[in-house]
C-alpha cells in the first residue's frame, strides 16, 4: 500500500525553520547564562536543602566543599549528617554525582552516574531512641489526611524514586555501614567495593571485619525498571548471628535472586512484575517446629497489583516448590472496612511430588511416605472486619486414585492393634499405658456407658460419625470469634484431630505440628485407616481426666467407684464436661461431695440437646445433676466451700495447676470450639479476702502435717 505523497507549501517550510532557530538561539543563550552562574545555583540549592532538612527532619547537614566537575556533575567532600540530639548519622569523605539533564526538565533527578570513597553510616539504637527517629516523625506528618491517599499512586512513586536513584554507573569504596544496639550487639558491613557498570552490579561486603563475605551481583537498569540481582556468600550459607538472636530464630540460605520484570499502570492498578527465589533456606523457631525446616528450592512468579485501596497477589502468580505448582491469591483491601481475602488453587498433580515438595523436617512423623494417584488442593477464605460473623472458609484437598504405597517413620495404622501410650504433662513424660486387654483399666467402647458416649459426643464433636476429620463450620465460626476477640481463644479441633495429636505427635505446640496434624487426619479419614469406632475407643482410653487420670477406665474408678459401663446420665455428662479443663475436676464438687450449684445450667443445657436428639428421656430436674456424688475417699482432698482459689498462682509444680472454678461461660458454643486443657484460665470473682496463693496453701498442708505428728507422737511414746 502506497501512502498519499503530502506537499507543504515553501513558505511554511521557512516559518518552521525560523521558529526552530529562534527556539534553539533562546535555549543557547538560557544555557550560557545558567552554565555561567551555575555554581552560584548550585549554592543556593544546597543551602535550600540544609535548610529543609533542619526544618522538616530536625537534622543538621554539613558540607565541607561543593562545586561542579563537569557539565551536570557535582563534587562533594567532608559530608556530615547528624539528627539533633542523636549520635552521627553518615558521614562521607568524598562525594561525586552526575545527573541526566532530559529528565531534570520534568522536574526528575535522574542519578547518571555516582563515585563515593571513605564513608560511614551508623545507625544508633539506646533503648526506646535510635538516630533514625526523624524518618517515622516525618511519615506521621505526610500520612494527616489519608483520606486522600491513592495506594497505585503511592507505588509508583515510591518505586519511581528508588529507581531513579540509582545510577547507571557507579563506583563505591570502603563505605561502612554500623549498627549499635545498646552497646550489647554490633555490627558492621563493609562495601570494599561496589560496582554498576554498562548494567552490571558487583559487590564485596565484609561483614563483621572477617566472619563473611557476602555478595551482591546481577544486572540493574533503573531506566527499563529492570534488576536481576543474587545475594550469596563465600563458601558458606548466608547467616546472621545477630537477626537471630533478636528473633530467638536460626536463620540461612545459600542464595536468595530478586528480579523485577517491570512495572507500570493496568487500569486504575499499578502492576508490579517479578520473581523471587531462594535455595537451601533454613528456618528454626521455636514457634515454627522443634528442629530445623529447610527449603531446599522455592520460586514465586508473582504479580503485584496495588489498586486505589488495596494491595493484591494476583492469582496469575505461582508457587514452585520443587516440581510442585500452586497459585495464590491474596487481598488486603483498606478502606473503608479492613478486608482480607486468600484464595490458594493446586490443580490436579502427582501425589509424590507434592509429599517431596514438603520442606525437610516440616512433618517428621510422615518421613519416608510414599503415595501413589494424584490430589488437588482449593482454599477459599473471605473476612470482612465489619461483618466477622459472616466470614468464608472453604478448604478441599480431593484424591485421585490416591494410596498410600509404603509406610513411613511412623505407621499410622498401628493403633488398630494394642500399642503404648505416653502422655506428658508440661513437656515431661508421665507413664506408659497399654492400650489393650492386657491394661486392666482399658475399656473397649462396648463396654462404655451410652450415658458418657452421648455426652462427649454432643459437647465435643456431634458430627463425629458423619465428618472426615473436619468440620468446616466450626473452624469458620472460630476465625469469627478469634477475630472479634483479638487473639486465638476457640479452636475447631474435631476427636480425630485431638486422637492424632495425642498419639502421633509431640506436645509442642507448634505450627508445623498442627499442619502435620491436620494431613495426618487427611490421611486416615480419606483412606479409611482406622475405623470410626476405633478412634472413638482409642480416644476414650487416652484422654486426660485428672491429675495423673488418663482414660474412661481410671476416671470412672477414680471419681465414682464404679465400672464405665455403670455411669448414670448425671456423671456421664460430668466426665464429659472436665475433659477440656480436667485438672479442674475437683474443683466443681462441694464439700459434702456433691456438684455445686453453678454446674446446673451446663446439664440442662447438654440434657436438653441430647434429649431433643432421642439419646436421653426428657429430664426438667437437671438431668442426674444431683445424682453425682463424689467417692467418699476423695472427699477428703476437697477444700471448703468458703475458699475460692487464685487460680493464676497455681503454675506446674502444683498438684492442681490452672484450674477455673466456675464454668458458667461453658456453653455448647464453648464447648465445641473453645479452649483445651492448655489455655489460659480465668477467676471468677473470688472475694479479695478469701483468695489464697499457691505459697500460702502449701505452707497450711505443711502445717497440717507438722500437727498431725505432734499428737502422734505421745501416743507412740505412751504405747
Amino acid at each position: 500500500m502506497r501512502l498519499p505523497k503530502i506537499t507543504i507549501p515553501k513558505k511554511y517550510l521557512k516559518i518552521g525553520a525560523w521558529v526552530l532557530g529562534i527556539i534553539i538561539l533562546f535555549t543557547a543563550i538560557a544555557g550560557t547564562i545558567a552554565y555561567g552562574k551555575r555554581e552560584a545555583l548550585l549554592r543556593t540549592m544546597i543551602a535550600k536543602a540544609i535548610k529543609k532538612a533542619d526544618k522538616d527532619y530536625a537534622l543538621e547537614v554539613n558540607i565541607g566543599e561543593a562545586g561542579f566537575s563537569g557539565l551536570s556533575t557535582v563534587h562533594m567532600t567532608n559530608i556530615s549528617v547528624v539528627p539533633k540530639d542523636r549520635d552521627t548519622l553518615s558521614h562521607i569523605a568524598d562525594l561525586t554525582i552526575g545527573v541526566k539533564l532530559f529528565p531534570l526538565l520534568f522536574g526528575n533527578v535522574k542519578l547518571s552516574e555516582m563515585t563515593l570513597n571513605d564513608g560511614k553510616i551508623s545507625l544508633v539504637f539506646r533503648d526506646s531512641i535510635s538516630n533514625i527517629d526523624f524518618i517515622l516523625k516525618r511519615k506521621k506528618k505526610d500520612n494527616t489526611d489519608k483520606s486522600k491517599i491513592e495506594l497505585s499512586k503511592i507505588a509508583s512513586n515510591l518505586l519511581n524514586q528508588i529507581l531513579y536513584k540509582v545510577p547507571d554507573d557507579m563506583e563505591i569504596k570502603n563505605l561502612i555501614l554500623a549498627v549499635n544496639d545498646n552497646d550489647t550487639a554490633k555490627l558492621s558491613f563493609l562495601a570494599t567495593t561496589a560496582t554498576i557498570k554498562s548494567g552490571l552490579l558487583k559487590s564485596i561486603i565484609k561483614v563483621n571485619d572477617t566472619e563473611a563475605t557476602w555478595h551482591f551481583d546481577g544486572e540493574v537498569r533503573a531506566g527499563s525498571k529492570h534488576f536481576d540481582v543474587m545475594m550469596f556468600a563465600d563458601n558458606k550459607k548466608v547467616e546472621l548471628p545477630y537477626l537471630n538472636n533478636k528473633l530467638h530464630a536460626k536463620l540461612s540460605f545459600d542464595t536468595i535472586r530478586t528480579v523485577l520484570k517491570g512495572a507500570g499502570y493496568n487500569g486504575d492498578d499499578y502492576k508490579i512484575e517479578g520473581s523471587w527465589s531462594v535455595k537451601n533456606l533454613l528456618i528454626n523457631h521455636a514457634k515454627i517446629a522443634g528442629n530445623d525446616i529447610v527449603v531446599s528450592e522455592a520460586r514465586i512468579e508473582a504479580d503485584l497489583l496495588v489498586g486505589p485501596n488495596y494491595v493484591a497477589l494476583d492469582s496469575t502468580s505461582t508457587v514452585f516448590l520443587k516440581k510442585a505448582e500452586i497459585h495464590p491469591y491474596l487481598k488486603y483491601t483498606l478502606s473503608p472496612n479492613k478486608i482480607y481475602e486468600v484464595k490458594i488453587n493446586a490443580l490436579e498433580q502427582d501425589a509424590q511430588e507434592i509429599l517431596n515438595a514438603f520442606p525437610q523436617g516440616l512433618f517428621e512423623s510422615l518421613e519416608g511416605l510414599k503415595v501413589g494417584g494424584k490430589v488437588k488442593y482449593a482454599l477459599n477464605f473471605y473476612l470482612d472486619s465489619s461483618r466477622p460473623d459472616s466470614v468464608k472458609f472453604d478448604s478441599r484437598l480431593t484424591p485421585y486414585n490416591f494410596k498410600i504405597v509404603k509406610w513411613g517413620k511412623t505407621n499410622l495404622q498401628k493403633i488398630n492393634e494394642p500399642f503404648v501410650y505416653t502422655p506428658y504433662e508440661y513437656g515431661k513424660p508421665m507413664r506408659n499405658i497399654t492400650i489393650g486387654p492386657s491394661n486392666p483399666n482399658y475399656t473397649p467402647l462396648s463396654e462404655v456407658s451410652s450415658n458418657f458416649k452421648n455426652a462427649i459426643l454432643t459437647s465435643e464433636d456431634p458430627s463425629f460419625f458423619s465428618h472426615k476429620g473436619f468440620v468446616l463450620e466450626s473452624i469458620r465460626k472460630s476465625f469469627a470469634v478469634n477475630f472479634k476477640e483479638k487473639k486465638f481463644v476457640r479452636g475447631g479441633s474435631t476427636i480425630s484431630m485431638q486422637l492424632v495429636k495425642n498419639v502421633f505427635l509431640s506436645r509442642k505446640k507448634t505450627l508445623a505440628r498442627k499442619a502435620e496434624e491436620i494431613l495426618i487426619v487427611w490421611l486416615i479419614e480419606n483412606n479409611r485407616l482406622i475405623s470410626k469406632n476405633r478412634m472413638l475407643e482409642v480416644y476414650f482410653n487416652i484422654i486426660e481426666m485428672g491429675q495423673n487420670v488418663y482414660g474412661i477406665g481410671e476416671a470412672t474408678r477414680h471419681y465414682f467407684g464404679k465400672k464405665p459401663a455403670e455411669l448414670n446420665i448425671g456423671e456421664g455428662i460430668f466426665l464429659a464436661n472436665i475433659v477440656p479443663r480436667p485438672k479442674a475436676a475437683l474443683y466443681k464438687f462441694t464439700g459434702g461431695g456433691g456438684l455445686k450449684d453453678y454446674m446446673y445450667k451446663y446439664f440442662q443445657y447438654i440434657g436438653n440437646i441430647m434429649a431433643r436428639r432421642g439419646l436421653t428421656p426428657p429430664d426438667t430436674s437437671g438431668y442426674g445433676f444431683y445424682n453425682v456424688r463424689l467417692r467418699e475417699g476423695l472427699r477428703q482432698y476437697l477444700l471448703p466451700d468458703s475458699v475460692a482459689i487464685d487460680t493464676n498462682a497455681l503454675d506446674s509444680e502444683d498438684p492442681l495447676p490452672t484450674v477455673e472454678t466456675q464454668d458458667q461461660s461453658k456453653n455448647l458454643f464453648d464447648r465445641l470450639f473453645g479452649s483445651k486443657p492448655d489455655s489460659t484460665a480465668k477467676q471468677s470473682l473470688p472475694q479479695a479476702d478469701t483468695v489464697k496463693t499457691k505459697k500460702q496453701l502449701r505452707q497450711e498442708k505443711r502445717d497440717q502435717k507438722k500437727k498431725k505428728k505432734e499428737l502422734e507422737k505421745p501416743t507412740k511414746e505412751n504405747g
